[in-house]
């Protein structure tokens, strides 16, 4: 891509802390024709979109350190019509609402490809057609939305979540660390 091109693509912020899966993307997007900016972390992004507020962002909600979610009201704080998709590999109902609230465009559970981003990020309607699935929650996924819920209601304190839960915050680290079951 020539600096023209670059300088009339759209700009998307990235923002993963898997290197390898946030480079893959980064790649992927760019060869679609955007200006790519990568950051690993919440500072490494505002300091990113600070300079030059973003068209897009794709943002993972499980930082290392930090959730992802405070992030899209700040984006949005800098250009209110930066279009937001929220990643995970830990989706629940709970995060998914809290996103949509916060500003989130879109919500997509990984493993996701390039162009189910951009579908993602382009869409401006929901689908009535969604099918509604026929099978009722595993008892796993159950408490795994359960504790998402909680979580989000104790603005992601593992402490609080612990006590409302009477749960060991140990205990509560180990599920929270686990993958979510599916369905």
């Amino acid at each position: 891509m020539s600096a023209n091109d670059l300088a009339a693509a759209p700009s998307l912020l990235l923002v993963d802390d898997d290197a390898v899966f946030r480079g893959v993307l980064a790649r992927a997007l760019g060869r679609r024709g955007y200006a790519v900016s990568e950051a690993a972390d919440v500072a490494a992004a505002l300091a990113l979109a600070a300079a030059n507020p973003p068209e897009y962002a794709v943002l993972d909600l499980k930082l290392e350190h930090e959730s992802g979610l405070p992030l899209i009201r700040q984006l949005l704080d800098l250009d209110p019509e930066t279009r937001i998709l929220m990643l995970t590999g830990y989706a629940s109902v709970a995060t998914a609402v809290e996103a949509i609230k916060l500003g989130a465009t879109h919500y997509l559970a990984k493993p996701v490809d390039a162009d189910q981003v951009l579908a993602a990020l382009h869409r401006t309607e929901g689908d009535a057609q969604v099918p509604v699935g026929g099978d009722p929650l595993s008892v796993e996924r159950l408490e795994w939305e359960h504790i998402q819920r909680v979580l989000a209601d104790n603005d992601g304190n593992i402490s609080a979540t612990a006590r409302a839960l009477k749960m060991h915050r140990r205990t509560l680290q180990r599920k929270l660390a686990k993958r979510p079951v599916r369905g």
